[in-house]
């Protein structure tokens, strides 16, 4: 491979997927290039700043804006279910984005957003502090899943409970546990809130 900038991008994606973010070293990747790590800074200043453009090479770049005649919180909601998948469908993609900041790669697609959220009736810094919010809320449950799939994982056989407790005096845990059990309609439910928290400032002002 010619060692460019996006190949050392997608290979150190690649390299992610197979060793996990610990043990992504700027060695171990220039390994993949049969170059000396020294060779990388020529592309990249330190391993925080490839990290960082690798968040940006994992985030989504379609749906910047609504589609022709897509209302904006329809938009929001699709986009924000397309960068979650985007976080768990690699090793410790979650722990990547909550260790990197963002780039000027992602400012044009960012002033896109808010220009979109802009002409739903959206101050700047109302849009803005939407989009940390759901930012944030992808990135922690993205962390979660993470976490659920890693304690599954070393958890041992001699771990597991030999029987259940008796739940009957817990009615409303035994009811409600069944949807707590898929991940993904939970965090349906918590994108749909915060997305129906600005929907109502929104409807506030009229």
């Amino acid at each position: 491979m010619k060692l460019e900038r996006q190949a050392i991008i997608d290979t150190a994606i690649a390299l992610l997927d197979e060793v996990g973010l610990d043990k992504l070293s700027m060695r171990r990747l220039a390994k993949e290039f049969d170059v000396q790590a020294p060779a990388l800074y020529w592309h990249f200043k330190n391993k925080q700043e490839l990290l960082d453009h690798m968040l940006v090479a994992m985030s989504p770049a379609e749906l910047r804006v609504p589609r022709p005649g897509q209302a904006w919180d329809d938009w929001l909601i699709e986009r924000s279910r397309l960068q979650y998948g985007r976080l768990i469908k690699h090793r410790d993609g979650a722990r990547l984005a909550a260790q990197t900041k963002p780039t000027e790669d992602l400012f044009p697609g960012l002033e896109s957003m808010l220009e979109a959220l802009g002409a739903a009736g959206f101050a700047p810094e109302e849009a803005l502090r939407g989009l940390l919010a759901i930012s944030s809320y992808i990135t922690g449950s993205a962390l979660e899943r993470e976490g659920a799939r890693g304690h599954a994982a070393e958890a041992e056989p001699a771990e597991q409970p030999d029987g259940m407790p008796d739940m009957s005096q817990y009615p409303n845990l035994v009811a409600a546990v069944g949807a707590a059990r898929d991940p993904d309609a939970v965090f349906d439910y918590g994108l749909n809130a915060i997305v129906a928290g600005m929907r109502a400032e929104l409807e506030k002002r009229g």
